[in-house]
């Protein structure tokens, strides 16, 4: 279909076939989506007869065409609400004396006490989300059982200013190890779910989460140069 024209040539054939209660078609994908219980032979005999070809679809194909699908970056809401609440509460703790060593650990305590409560929220379903990607949770299912304890023993060291040489090295080592398994997953146009919220709240793997991993691995390393350098 070109135009409007030929729209509604296709349009007044099928609503002509028994059983048709609706006909609502889209000129610009060439799809027609029919209300009823009609035959298909019969709709796309009436398609042929007025001068056009037509083929049945599955539904799954009707869904690129669906402007109510949501984006990624729809999906992806929860996440960015978060790390804005997340870097405003970083940016309140620090409001009489702004440091910046003090904002990015005040961040990250944050960042990884927040996350390792969404990851308790479903805690028995998180391991094996997380060994979707993460290469040591895959190989070392134990792992996956700990890391949302490791994440919350993280924040309280950032927070509390504790021990944080060994904190920033282990955000550095675990994030790296994650974030490999990430890339994997996104150069192979995988389907896996992101597990950096838990399971309570469902994301997709796209390259926010890369994003996300990077910011953490950057903010670490800086901190250590601001703090040892």
């Amino acid at each position: 279909m070109h135009c409007s024209a030929c729209e509604e040539t296709i349009q007044n054939a099928l609503q002509d076939i028994d059983n048709v209660k609706s006909v609502s078609i889209d000129v610009a994908s060439g799809i027609a989506q029919i209300g009823g219980n009609p035959e298909v032979k019969s709709l796309l005999s009436a398609i042929e007869k007025s001068g056009y070809s037509g083929r049945e679809i599955d539904q799954p194909d009707l869904d690129v065409y669906n402007d109510t699908t949501p984006s990624a970056w729809r999906e992806l809401r929860p996440l960015f609400i978060i790390l804005s609440c997340i870097f405003f509460g970083a940016f309140l703790l620090n409001r009489s004396m702004f440091i910046w060593s003090n904002f990015m650990m005040d961040f990250m305590g944050l960042f990884f006490v927040v996350f390792s409560f969404f990851k308790f929220l479903d805690y028995k379903n998180f391991p094996n989300s997380f060994s979707m990607y993460d290469p040591l949770a895959k190989n070392l299912p134990i792992y996956g059982w700990v890391y949302p304890f490791i994440e919350a023993a993280l924040g309280l060291m950032f927070l509390f200013k504790i021990e944080i040489y060994l904190a920033i090295f282990l955000t550095v080592l675990f994030l790296s190890i994650t974030t490999v398994g990430v890339v994997k997953v996104l150069s192979n146009k995988e389907e896996v779910q992101c597990a950096c919220l838990g399971t309570a709240i469902k994301l997709p793997m796209t390259i926010a989460t890369l994003i996300e991993n990077s910011i953490m691995i950057v903010m670490a390393i800086a901190t250590f140069i601001k703090l040892y350098g």
